[in-house]
């Protein structure tokens, strides 16, 4: 069970269970080591990590304190408040609803049926996920003024992120039990109750997941929205803070938006209940059956063209036609090289510190039990409800309170912001890696006479190197199209190429603009690619040696 997300993030769709392999192995609490002590240094390290990821939210607290409980109620209690909630929770359901029929299906047809070219159909849904949402946004709204407002952003929306549902309810259905259908077929029950009772029940968890996901990626959505004039909290908190320096009332909203995210998760949790999806029998795994479509050939295979037509084509199309002819202004290539270096520069140092503080989460998560590591687990997991605006807002404010704005609009305060906006990608690269290291080599190494740190060179480090590869992969894509906390963060006078794009495409030079968004497509297409066929045969491998 996992995805990769429209920004290049490849993710589990269960957050607790970020190797997704909750169908074949064992429970995962039998993966760690019941009544183990997990060493100190290893526990303390963690809290550090996990106090570092919570700051944000601390500093937003201390805000909201400092300006007084009665000012955060009445700026919360004011009609534009009502408005920003109404958008942006009817935009979250009806686009979640829409990605959960639209993944779910796409998935059925290539996973459980005989639609031809199913592995050409496979790569190709996925590939919309390495354009940022603000390009999709920008190659709609660029073709046509008509696409705008809710409906505008329901379609662009649609279209970025089906795939987060698509590539978790395709890995379950890939490997879900094929008994539990046959023998409702067996039973009398006809396709569809079929796939009703028994199909869409086994990838009840996925869709979920993917549906999470979702919910959380349009809370936090700026640009596609700014584009499209439609108007949710996080286009309001940016405007108050960048055009209004209204701080408290960025921070008041920010809390509501926090409150949200942390609604999402508690939905989610709350339907998912204690379901992982398990297989009936522990043996070997069978191949599914597949369904002849028939006559629906040819409507499905005109569907899934449709679909990635208008997700892939219309943004790519767009910016090379504007590239081609939409400028009168010469190519500047020196901008898009530092651009290019910036990017690469800020990109890279922020995965390469989140997979090191992802590491011993990792490890602690996988290898131990207790109530602590799970309160520290948990922790982790409200960085998920904190969307990138407002971990970059809490810490503009640390640096403007407490270092006099030292740090204000450095690199090293964007790099962190990165690390702290992406540590849950980078912690399901670790944890997936760390799960399917088998504990049992570390020990019979011990055994042999080696000490801990020469087991977890000799052999923990060749272990868990392709997951920390893949981690430091999953963090870098993400960060090279984040834009809203690097418009905040951004050092004075240097751009990225998200920023540099959205400077073209707010002066309407989109023909300028164009270069930029083909190169940061360019950049996450194939590692996004790569990455998500790595993941997606996690599941088997992590079921092997557990």
């Amino acid at each position: 069970m996992t995805s990769l997300t429209g920004a290049g993030r490849v993710v589990s769709a269960d957050p607790a269970d970020p190797v997704g392999g909750s169908q074949d192995r064992p429970s995962g609490r039998s993966w760690r080591r019941r009544g183990s002590r997990p060493p100190t240094v290893l526990l303390a390290v963690s809290a550090l990590v996990t106090l570092v990821l919570l700051m944000p939210l601390v500093f937003l607290l201390v805000e909201a304190q400092g300006a007084g409980l009665s000012k955060v109620l009445s700026l919360i209690d004011r009609p534009l408040t009502g408005q920003l909630l109404w958008n942006t929770v009817r935009l979250t359901v009806v686009v979640t609803a829409l990605c959960a029929v639209i993944g779910t299906g796409a998935a059925w047809l290539v996973e459980r049926t005989d639609l031809p070219g199913r592995r050409f159909w496979a790569v190709l849904l996925v590939v919309p996920l390495a354009i940022p949402d603000f390009v999709i946004s920008f190659g709609w709204a660029s073709l046509s003024t008509d696409v705008s407002g809710f409906q505008g952003a329901v379609l662009v929306m649609t279209l970025s992120v089906y795939p987060l549902v698509y590539l978790p309810v395709a890995a379950s259905l890939r490997n879900a039990d094929p008994a539990l259908e046959e023998v409702a077929m067996n039973l009398g029950l006809g396709r569809l109750r079929t796939f009703w009772r028994v199909t869409l029940r086994q990838a009840r968890v996925a869709v979920l997941g993917g549906c999470l996901l979702v919910a959380l990626g349009l809370l936090a959505e700026y640009g596609a929205f700014e584009i499209l004039g439609y108007q949710t909290f996080t286009t309001e908190i940016f405007t108050e803070f960048s055009v209004s320096f209204n701080i408290p009332t960025a921070s008041a909203l920010s809390l509501v938006l926090i409150v949200l995210g942390l609604l999402v998760l508690a939905g989610e949790s709350a339907l998912r209940g204690r379901s992982r999806g398990s297989r009936v029998d522990r043996g070997a795994q069978r191949s599914t059956g597949r369904h002849h479509l028939g006559w629906w050939t040819l409507p499905a295979l005109a569907a899934l063209a449709l679909l990635a037509a208008l997700a892939l084509g219309v943004p790519v199309g767009s910016a090379v036609y504007w590239w081609v002819t939409g400028t009168q202004h010469p190519f500047t290539g020196d901008s898009l090289a530092d651009a290019t270096w910036h990017t690469a520069l800020y990109s890279g140092s922020a995965a390469a510190l989140a997979t090191v503080m992802a590491l011993p989460v990792g490890v602690l998560a996988v290898r131990h039990d207790g109530r602590l590591r799970r309160l520290l687990e948990r922790g982790n997991y409200l960085v998920l409800a904190m969307p990138g605006l407002v971990i970059a807002l809490s810490l503009t404010y640390f640096s403007e309170t407490y270092a006099g704005g030292v740090w204000y609009q450095t690199a090293p305060m964007l790099v962190v912001t990165y690390a702290i906006m992406f540590f849950p990608l980078a912690l399901v690269g670790v944890r997936a890696s760390v799960a399917q290291a088998p504990p049992g080599l570390e020990e019979v190494a011990h055994s042999l006479g080696l000490g801990r740190l020469a087991v977890l060179w000799r052999v923990t480090r060749p272990l868990v190197a392709p997951g920390l590869a893949a981690a430091f992969c999953l963090v870098f894509l993400s960060a090279v199209t984040e834009l809203t906390a690097t418009l905040i963060l951004v050092p004075t006078g240097v751009q990225t190429l998200a920023t540099q794009f959205w400077n073209y495409q707010q002066n309407l030079a989109y023909g300028q603009a164009a270069p930029f968004a083909l190169l940061m497509i360019a950049i996450t297409a194939v590692p996004s690619y790569v990455l998500g066929r790595f993941f997606d045969r996690l599941p088997g491998r992590a079921a092997g040696p557990q």
